[in-house]
């Protein structure tokens, strides 16, 4: 049976160097390695062209070029047998091989030594495997395909939810549910700030709820600014992410009003995925394994799939609680017993704190500081979606992007942190602030 690129999955995912010889115009050999060998099809492969001046004016002088590629999983090798076709330094293929190199050489600290200056197009004339005077390792046992029929009804349970927690608890599940991975969490753009803010998590000892990512760091800003699903499939090889960050603690956080991103300890792949529509990004899916190669074409297509059905159903759900129009608010004081709650609200950062516990800064602790304003001013606890986007909206305009998201974490860092405050969502573009005492707002710290 003849071979074809499609069958050679594994060996494009960097694991493993590849080994280009070339020939001078007079027959003098040359060998190199490559970081990267991406499959353009199933008659071309890319090449990645950082340092190598030799290799290059080889190629240009003698165009017939071998090509050794090695399996991640088994060790078998394959000869290739290609000829130069163009180079590339611009579009969608460069940019591709460019995002994908800077996002595996930034985990080492080299995104500015692993530069790509151009990537080369081959086309593959012969492929066979190269005997081995030992026996190679057995392939992993193939995993079951995945089920379009589960994979549309996790997209149709998607589509159907009306609310931004729903919509990212759904994600999350479908990712567990129809591929099987466990460890997974939810950012959204926040464009006050240029940064992503972890929404959800499944799989970690520590919901990393608020935990920030700038908006071009590592593979998860890479995908957000690119638009493309970067991933890197041997962690083994890389300084893992997150190794040199602290141990997430209340006292920590108190300090630096930072929250530590999730983490999985033993983490050996790992994939961005952006969440799309139309054109626009607004959050990225996070997918981490413990497998080396864990994330086959199939799981990546699905991921995409999935993430984009996610942030549709994000937009839709922001336009339709901005259009709503909620009953009239109720005006009428209510009196709470109980120990008096002191809330601090900072403003050079709109950091939040109740009882001296940090929970949450930026939009969402603006909302939060608006609420009880209007709470200990006006006597009421129900406020709508659009009052806050207007009242909002003056200081800080980019409110009306994704004012759902933000009342989200705000909710759920409430409720994580067990504090005597909690936002409850009353019906559509409505919520409702609950406390176990006397509220007490001290709003004027910088």
């Amino acid at each position: 049976m003849s071979l074809r690129l499609s069958d050679l999955s594994a060996c494009f995912e960097g694991v493993i160097p590849s080994i280009i010889a070339t020939a001078s115009a007079d027959g003098m050999p040359n060998i190199s390695y490559l970081s990267h060998v991406v499959r353009v099809d199933e008659e071309h492969v890319a090449l990645s062209n950082q340092f190598f001046a030799k290799t290059a004016a080889n190629v240009r002088a003698n165009p017939k070029v071998t090509l050794i590629l090695v399996d991640g999983f088994t060790g078998d090798q394959f000869l290739l047998d290609i000829g130069f076709v163009r180079s590339i330094d611009t579009g969608a293929m460069f940019d591709k091989i460019a995002r994908q190199l800077k996002a595996s050489s930034a985990q080492i600290g080299m995104s500015e030594v692993m530069r790509l200056k151009s990537a080369d197009i081959f086309r593959v004339h012969e492929i066979e495997i190269v005997p081995s005077p030992v026996e190679t390792a057995r392939a992993v046992a193939d995993r079951a395909p995945v089920s379009l029929p589960a994979l549309s009804e996790e997209m149709k349970t998607i589509e159907r939810q009306a609310e931004a927690d729903e919509i990212i608890d759904s994600l999350l599940g479908a990712v567990q549910r129809v591929l099987g991975y466990s460890n997974a969490a939810v950012l959204i753009h926040d464009s006050y700030n240029n940064s992503l803010i972890t929404m959800g998590s499944i799989g970690y000892e520590s919901t990393g709820l608020g935990s920030e990512i700038a908006g071009s760091e590592g593979l998860i800003g890479a995908a957000a600014t690119s638009g493309q699903t970067i991933k890197v499939s041997d962690m083994s090889r890389v300084r893992r992410f997150g190794e040199a960050i602290g141990l997430e603690t209340e006292t920590a956080e108190n300090a630096t009003r930072t929250v530590t991103f999730p983490r999985l300890a033993t983490v050996m792949s790992q994939i961005a995925v952006p969440m799309a529509a139309r054109g626009a990004v607004a959050g990225v899916l996070f997918v981490e394994s413990d497998e080396r190669l864990a994330f086959r074409e199939e799981d990546e297509a699905t991921l995409e799939i999935l993430a984009s059905q996610a942030a549709t159903a994000l937009r839709a759900s922001e336009r339709e609680a901005a259009a709503s129009e909620p009953r009239q608010v109720c005006l009428h004081p209510e009196s709470v017993a109980g120990r008096e709650i002191r809330v601090v609200h900072h403003r050079f950062d709109d950091s939040v704190f109740v009882d001296g516990v940090y929970i949450v800064k930026g939009v969402a602790g603006t909302l939060l500081r608006m609420m009880l304003e209007w709470h200990l001013s006006e006597g009421r606890s129900e406020f709508t979606n659009r009052e806050m986007r207007l009242a909002a909206g003056n200081r800080m305009p980019e409110i009306k992007d994704n004012l759902e998201t933000r009342l989200l974490l705000l909710r759920r860092r409430l409720e994580e942190k067990r504090a005597a405050i909690r936002i409850v969502r009353v019906d559509r573009g409505r919520v409702r602030l609950e406390a176990e005492g006397p509220l007490m707002l001290d709003a004027g710290r910088e």
